[in-house]
């Protein structure tokens, strides 16, 4: 019969990205300044879509909440990694860890579904322009929302409760940056197993649900764009779809490298480079991308900084 020696775990120690000790100042300075960037982005992309009158449409009430997502799980990671940098030993507690694994899980699950609604919210701007005020309400909208909010809070109360409440067997050193499953699963000498398959089903169900709705969307908009005869028209289309799948592929891509590798080529390493990439550098891009490429939204910043210079003038 197998015996574990189970000692109680009341801390973890993080590797962290890099153990050369002269790469520690340039990362630290170049993290913070993405950090900023995206915490920038986000809150001005939320501020501007709530304050200004003609970004009071359901595409833009998808984007405030993307920006909130966004702005969450780069929060839950990236203070505490840019932390890391200037101490000597990247310690984080028992349940700070616990925190940072089910803040991170519930922000990133509710990702795939807000990408879903605004999927869905084009295929009707474009397929249906007639009912789409009906179609798209303000109650539709926060349904969708709430339904994302609702599943991504349960995904991450289940898969922090039943890591966090396993036996690590004293071994408390996570081969990452921040508490993310896959390692912490790595430690565990009880009920690895079974939280390898919470994990596996959870990450099917989001890595196909999500995706497919995506997919069925713009299968129909492109054949109602097809469909169309004015090439005028066409390259609104396009245009109007043309953030939201740039952040898809970036979004999707980068998670499906991650999670479907081969186990025999499963690398930590690869895994770091993946994860800076989705929790650091997505949430950067994301407000980028919607506001160099929409026209609205240059509009309202172009609004948002006269009022600003008035106000200081």
């Amino acid at each position: 019969m197998e015996t574990h020696n189970f000692t109680v775990v009341t801390e973890f120690i993080l590797m962290g990205i890099t153990d050369h000790p002269e790469l520690q100042a340039p990362l630290f300075g170049l993290f913070l300044i993405i950090y900023f960037i995206t915490l920038v982005g986000n809150l001005g992309m939320i501020i501007l879509t709530m304050v200004d009158s003609q970004l009071q449409t359901p595409m833009y009430f998808f984007l405030r909440h993307l920006a909130i997502t966004d702005l969450g799980y780069s929060t839950a990671v990236g203070p505490k990694m840019l932390r890391n940098f200037i101490v000597d030993k990247n310690i984080i507690s028992f349940y700070f860890c616990a925190t940072q694994l089910s803040f991170f899980s519930m922000f990133i699950v509710s990702e795939f579904f807000i990408l879903s609604a605004m999927s869905y919210d084009r295929y009707v701007a474009i397929c249906k322009p007639l009912l789409y005020n009906v179609i798209m309400s303000q109650k539709v909208c926060w349904v969708l929302v709430a339904i994302a909010y609702i599943y991504s809070v349960f995904v991450a109360l289940m898969v922090t409760i039943n890591i966090f409440s396993s036996s690590f067997c004293g071994h408390n050193v996570i081969s990452h940056f921040y508490c993310d499953s896959l390692p912490l699963i790595s430690l565990l000498c009880s009920n690895k197993e079974e939280n390898e398959m919470i994990i596996l089903i959870l990450s099917i169900i989001d890595l196909i649900s999500s995706p497919l709705i995506i997919l069925a969307s713009y299968l129909l908009i492109l054949r109602a764009i097809l469909r169309m005869n004015s090439a005028e028209g066409r390259c609104k289309a396009f245009s109007t779809c043309g953030s939201h799948l740039t952040v898809v592929t970036v979004f999707y891509g980068t998670l499906i490298f991650m999670y479907v590798q081969p186990k025999s080529s499963h690398s930590f390493n690869t895994d770091k480079v993946a994860s800076i990439f989705y929790t650091l550098i997505i949430p950067m891009l994301n407000p980028l991308i919607y506001s160099l490429r929409n026209k609205d939204v240059k509009q309202a910043l172009k609004k948002t900084r006269k009022r600003i210079q008035n106000i200081f003038s």
